[in-house]
């Protein structure tokens, strides 16, 4: 497999200033990709704080944010819930409907969207958009097919970093900051 010719820092900006939309993975992105079970079959997942308050920030800015999942979990849709992303999309194994639903939904272009995936499941819209994000830890593979790579894993704060990338190319971040300093 032939590794993506790294892209600059400059077309990276500028691929994130077109954004309309960031698609999100659950499992290794939103959380670090482990699956806990209790003797009765429930099951839970664990969510970083800074990730959800960075989806909140985005929002706020006017990108939407969307949920495309392969498995399907009740503390995901709550989370989403607590999130108020209402593009949230479970057990879609084939994602690329899911994405094309949504962008259909939102009235934008593959162009306006971003997608941060981890596994294989995540390639079929990471090709399509404008910006293809993979965490630190994803497979090797879709790190091969991401304009980005961030430096953080799934679940340990990746969401947050995109988040925040995408304000400042945005001219955005500044804007949210200081309505902390004030």
């Amino acid at each position: 497999m032939t590794e993506k010719t790294p892209i600059s820092l400059a077309t990276l900006i500028e691929k994130a200033k077109k954004l309309k939309l960031l698609i999100l993975d659950v499992d290794g992105v939103l959380t670090d990709g482990k699956l806990f079970f209790d003797n009765e079959g429930n099951e839970y997942k664990s969510f970083h704080a800074r990730d959800g308050h960075g989806i909140k920030l985005l929002r706020q800015t006017g990108v939407e944010v969307a949920v495309i999942s392969g498995r399907k979990s009740n503390s995901v849709a709550l989370r989403m819930k607590n999130l108020g992303i209402e593009h949230v999309y479970q057990g879609h194994e084939h994602k690329k409907a899911a994405f094309y639903e949504i962008i259909e939904k939102l009235s934008i272009t593959p162009e306006q969207a971003g997608h941060v995936g981890d596994d294989l499941l995540d390639l079929p819209i990471m090709i399509r958009v404008g910006l293809a994000i993979a965490v630190a830890d994803a497979n090797f593979a879709v790190k091969q097919h991401a304009d980005w790579c961030t430096t953080l894993p799934g679940g340990q704060g990746a969401v947050r970093e995109v988040c925040d990338f995408i304000m400042q190319a945005q001219g955005r971040f500044d804007d949210v900051l200081n309505t902390y300093l004030t």
